[in-house]
């Protein structure tokens, strides 16, 4: 088999009959398998997907372990040279498959493509988790050109040159099964957000390429599991980009950026407070010391890392800084950086 597209499910079957038919219809292609990695779902999703498609694999994993090891178990199942780990609440289009696998047979030292992500409530307009690629700036912050924080821009074809990314989206990630395996997948220790920036900094790191192909879309809804604006996320993207950091910034560095952004954070926890938001202020506090708690944990895979990392300066790592430029310069489109990613090498 040539492509498994993997969709992994909890607890959302009304997920699956909304856009299950709409994946299967557009993965038509010989070589390509559909299949549902199911993470211990307590709702009637298995008995639903048996009886209405009873032909689609099912991989039954017993229990919810999260996105990074639920992929990690579903993928060391499926024999594929490529994998696609693919949102349960995404609609792919129309031949979006070919340009992805193109890009990853013309290009043997890219580790992942991703196609351009799209709202689906909005198609005109890049969605949240994606849009036209991943990017980190020097204090890793994170962002995607066509989506600045929670500003997404609409779509006029300004992003459609393929080109290289610091990091692709978890919502339709196409991998090299056998690579992805051996790199020992997504940390799950992350369990949810932020483990696909970590994988990809980790690739990166050892001289694999992320990859964007704009001639490849889908629609995304986006919070369909957890919303956006959910406690526990902001608590899960406080916690794993300190994690991230810790994993993967090389030297002195790391520690340096960890104390500044414990800084930086605090100052979140008290807008969220000036906001009324408590929930997600308190949120930030708890991944504050949930980090603490857990620093030896990661300090051990860093150390683990470290002998496989190559010297290299990664040209897809933003310089300047994205709060200062987006809160303060009021730069609100990626196109308003002075940032040009390197685009695809032949």
């Amino acid at each position: 088999m040539q492509v498994a597209v993997v969709l992994l499910n909890w607890n959302t079957r009304h997920l699956l009959e909304q856009f299950l038919p709409g994946v299967l219809k557009h993965c038509q292609l010989p070589g390509v398998e559909v299949v549902v990695a199911d993470n211990g779902s307590s709702d009637d999703s298995l008995s639903w997907l048996k009886k209405h498609y009873p032909a689609v694999r099912c991989i039954a994993l017993g229990k919810n372990l999260g996105f990074a090891e639920g992929y990690n178990q579903a993928l060391a199942k499926v024999d594929a040279q490529y994998s696609v780990l693919f949102n349960s609440d995404a609609l792919p289009r129309a031949d979006w498959l070919p340009p992805l696998i193109a890009t990853m047979q013309k290009h043997p030292d890219a580790a992942a493509c991703v196609p351009k992500i799209l709202n689906l409530r909005q198609p005109g307009h890049f969605e949240y988790a994606g849009a036209a690629g991943g990017f980190i700036d020097h204090l890793g912050y994170t962002f995607c050109r066509g989506r600045i924080f929670h500003l997404a821009e609409a779509d006029q074809g300004q992003y459609d040159e393929e080109g290289e990314l610091f990091w692709g989206s978890g919502a339709a990630l196409m991998v090299r099964t056998r690579l992805f395996l051996a790199s020992g997948g997504l940390d799950p220790d992350f369990f949810a957000h932020m483990e696909e920036i970590d994988w990809c900094w980790r690739m990166k790191n050892q001289g694999w390429r992320i990859l964007y192909q704009p001639q490849s879309s889908i629609l995304h809804l986006g919070g369909g599991t957890l919303d956006y604006q959910n406690a526990r996320k902001t608590y899960l993207n406080f916690r794993n980009n300190l994690f991230l950091l810790l994993k993967n910034q090389g030297g002195t560095r790391a520690y340096l950026l960890i104390l500044l952004r414990f800084l930086l954070d605090f100052l979140a926890l008290l807008n969220f407070l000036r906001q009324g938001q408590s929930a997600n202020a308190a949120a930030v506090s708890r991944a504050h010391r949930h980090f603490i708690k857990d620093f030896w944990l990661f300090y051990r895979k860093r150390q683990k890392l470290l002998p496989l990392v190559l010297k290299k300066k990664h040209h897809e790592m933003y310089r300047g800084s994205i709060v200062w430029d987006f809160f303060v310069r009021k730069k609100k489109h990626f196109s308003q950086l002075n940032f040009k990613p390197p685009g695809l090498k032949q």
